[in-house]
């Protein structure tokens, strides 16, 4: 058999047991989920389920690791916006890869999520503020970027979770938009 077919088959049983955990994580947290449960919803041995994975954690690492990719991917294509105080190509990718991997975000920031995650999507937007804060501000005062830091990223994390729960009926460019006018004004814009 040809190393073509075999990828595929392989990245087909990726595929499936990357949705079947995000609709497992969608009824209960990771930790209740079993190796066995993963490989009957596929529809597959535990065997096959081992050959690409250690359990259930590796599976879950994996694909955090593939977005955390992605974001930092994102930012490093967007440094050169970010020091000349630019967010809204960032954010317009970041909403694509947000929605490209809608089910797997939404559920990691769902009730049933990831602390890992989060905290992996905080340090991501720690990298992004303080670039674009270092850039735009002649007096950087660390007590203040933390504070900052801390409101902005609770609000991107809410706006994120608000347009995945509402069925990501705007756009990513409208979203963009909005959480770069967010991030820059405040609530005056909403007021």
């Amino acid at each position: 058999m040809n190393e073509k077919g075999i990828d595929r088959r392989v990245r087909k049983t990726q595929r499936q047991l990357r949705l079947a955990l995000a609709q497992l994580m969608r009824q209960k947290p990771v930790q209740k989920i079993t190796v066995r449960e993963l490989a009957d919803l596929v529809d597959i041995n535990r065997a096959t389920f081992y050959l690409h994975y250690r359990d259930v954690f590796d599976l879950l690492r994996h694909l955090e690791d593939e977005l955390s990719q992605d974001f930092n991917r994102i930012i490093e294509e967007h440094q050169s916006d970010l020091l000349r105080g630019t967010l809204l190509p960032l954010l317009q990718e970041l909403f694509s890869s947000i929605q490209q991997n809608a089910d797997l975000v939404q559920v990691l920031l769902g009730e049933n999520g990831d602390m890992s995650f989060i905290n992996r999507l905080k340090e991501f937007f720690r990298t992004v503020c303080l670039s674009h804060y270092t850039s735009v501000s002649q007096q950087a005062n660390s007590t203040h970027f933390e504070y900052s830091f801390s409101y902005m990223v609770s609000g991107c994390i809410g706006l994120f979770q608000r347009w995945l729960d509402g069925g990501m009926q705007e756009s990513c460019d409208e979203m963009a938009a909005l959480t770069e006018q967010l991030i820059l004004h405040g609530t005056k814009l909403i007021l």
